[in-house]
């Protein structure tokens, strides 16, 4: 079968799309733990920093990320996380635990999140209805594009 000219109409795309190119994230996570200046960004990631500052600019353009001017001379800024920023944290959690449990078998964590209950963080997605862990078996998708099911698009 060709490969259909228009993919599946889809959020998760669209979100990879701003977040997916190498670095994004990572900057995001540095962004996240306090640390939003450039040298920061560029130590801390191992983005070149032509890269960096392209992501930087998206990032602030798709209001992930604000620039906050800390020194006037020289002028010097650094990067804070949006509320759109702050709510990629819980996926940036999930993905750091989903590493931790299949990338690292010996349990040698890289890092270690604290919950402010005092214990390590320990993740999990939850129905902000009923409560319950969302678990795959769970879930039943429901296409809302015309034109779309499950399994792919609908003959024309």
């Amino acid at each position: 079968m060709a490969a259909r000219k228009d993919p599946r109409p889809c959020s998760i795309a669209d979100t990879l799309a701003l977040v997916g190119e190498k670095y994004s994230l990572l900057v995001l996570r540095e962004v996240c733990l306090g640390n939003g200046r450039f040298d920061q960004l560029v130590r801390n990631t191992g983005a070149p920093r032509d890269i960096l500052a392209t992501r930087l600019r998206r990032l602030v353009d798709a209001g992930i990320l604000a620039k906050h001017l800390y020194s006037e001379r020289p002028q010097r800024f650094e990067y804070r996380p949006t509320r759109a920023g702050l709510e990629l944290e819980p996926v940036l959690v999930t993905l750091m635990a989903w590493g931790d449990r299949h990338l690292r078998p010996d349990g040698d964590r890289p890092m270690l999140l604290e919950h402010s209950c005092g214990q390590a963080l320990a993740p999990a997605v939850t129905c902000r209805a009923c409560g319950d862990e969302v678990r795959h078996e769970d879930l039943t998708a429901r296409p809302q594009t015309p034109g779309w099911t499950v399994t792919g698009p609908t003959a024309a």
